[in-house]
């Protein structure tokens, strides 16, 4: 391989994990303030203008903080765990591209805000996504402990279950672009946007996307009333903060995602602005709406989380790709 693309590559992949750990970071602040604005109170607003160096205040004191950790875990997966989660969530944004090429330009090539634009594209999501539970499943497993046992436990049936819905929800989006490329699926949508005809496998996917992050309603794997915290439990100082990073890098991928699927990604109306600062503004309005959610909704019976996952959006997704398909089948004829 020419070590010139291999720098590039190597760059790009530093920027995108830059971005996303201060994206994580602010992603904090920013649910806080939007919580503490629902519920009629100023929230963080002590540490540095408007409260904006919190972030940096909670790093610094999970940093510092002492870990304790069980008796009778296994330690070799209880260190690999948190780093595995954190790792897979990370490695997801290398196929989701924030603009095309002619925004940035390295080493002299002229190239788009991505790491890679592989031929399998989402398959790329769904095989590195499905390695975080095996992180969240090995955490709650090692620690030596039925609360996170149960929790990891609750976590790996819950996210196996919506990932079927999920994937299927994509479907019509393949069919329709063509490709499983997500460059190929954005540019298919300059002129439309397929959210437009294909809307119930955008509200599926964004059901499916946010129970797949753990996030509420369907944050039981998590319910402090009954778990205690849940998989991570047993975690504490930087070790916890893993996992936090991981829930929240996820959340901006599935935005992220969804924006490139359904919204245009970097397309916007009119030209107004740049195609990275609309990729931008629809990834916060979605990450508003989990943070919408979360302070709205109260927290899903299991077993109506379970049969929601199987009754309802498994054979809803099911339904839509086979519409689309004839309808797509009916329409070249």
């Amino acid at each position: 391989m020419n070590l010139e693309v291999v720098v590039v590559t190597l760059i790009k992949a530093a920027i995108i994990i830059l971005g996303l750990l201060t994206g994580f970071a602010y992603m904090t602040l920013f649910e806080r303030k939007v919580q503490a604005r629902m519920q009629q109170r100023p929230g963080p607003n002590r540490v540095g203008p408007f409260g904006l160096l919190q972030p940096l205040a909670d790093g610094l004191k999970l940093f510092f903080k002492s870990s304790a950790e069980p008796a009778g875990r296994d330690h070799l997966l209880y260190l690999a765990a948190p780093m595995l989660s954190v790792m897979a969530a990370l490695a997801t944004f290398a196929i989701i591209p924030v603009s095309g090429p002619g925004y940035i330009t390295i080493l002299g090539h002229n190239i788009g805000w991505y790491v890679m634009n592989a031929n399998i594209g989402i398959l790329w999501y769904f095989a590195v996504t499905s390695i975080g539970v095996y992180g969240i499943f090995l955490a709650g497993w090692s620690s030596n402990s039925k609360y996170s046992l149960l929790g990891a436990l609750r976590s790996s049936a819950q996210m196996i279950s919506y990932e079927m819905a999920l994937g299927l929800s994509l479907v019509p989006v393949f069919i329709l672009a063509g490709s499983f490329r997500l460059v190929d699926i954005v540019n298919a949508q300059n002129k439309w946007w397929f959210v437009i005809p294909l809307l119930p496998a955008f509200i599926l996917y964004m059901i499916a996307g946010i129970a797949e992050t753990n996030r509420a309603p369907f944050d039981l794997p998590e319910a402090e009333t009954e778990l205690v915290a849940g998989y991570h439990t047993e975690y504490s100082g930087m070790r916890f903060a893993l996992f936090f990073m991981a829930e929240y890098i996820n959340m901006i991928t599935v935005s992220s995602i969804a924006t490139v699927v359904f919204l245009g990604g970097w397309w916007g109306p009119f030209g107004v602005l740049p195609g990275p600062w609309w990729f931008l503004i629809k990834v916060v309005v979605l990450l508003y709406v989990y943070v919408w959610l979360r302070a709205s909704l109260p927290r899903m019976r299991y077993d109506r989380l379970m049969q929601l996952g199987w009754k309802s959006l498994l054979p809803l997704s099911l339904l839509m790709m086979m519409a689309t398909g004839v309808v797509v089948v009916a329409a070249q004829r």
